[in-house]
């Protein structure tokens, strides 16, 4: 894991986040994801520097619409929103999970 993926993965492992199950590095289908949350079919993503290419950005896009075609939802944040931000992330991150919950 990258060190924004550890420190999300240290507020999301054991139900820390009121009391979500969360699993790191799942495969769905011929993917495999960073952060998966079953109950909700969520699924979040952390970008390092790569994911700023123009090839890698399409094949991100490709792959989150393959993704959302199958009904997961996809969140995506970057290395810097996770290591400077890991609040807001958390709070953007319950406001999906609220939103999940009211469909």
């Amino acid at each position: 894991m990258t060190a924004a993926e550890k420190i999300l993965w240290s507020k999301l492992r054991s139900r820390r986040l009121e009391d979500h199950k969360f699993r790191r590095q799942i495969s769905i289908d011929q993917y495999i994801v960073d952060f998966y949350c079953a109950e909700k079919k969520l699924v979040l993503e952390i970008d390092g520097d790569v994911h700023g290419f123009d090839g890698q950005r399409q094949l991100d896009q490709q792959r989150q619409q393959y993704l959302e075609s199958r009904g997961f939802i996809i969140l995506r944040f970057t290395n810097g929103e996770v290591k400077n931000s890991i609040g807001e992330v958390l709070r953007a991150i319950m406001e999906r999970l609220e939103e999940v919950r009211c469909l």
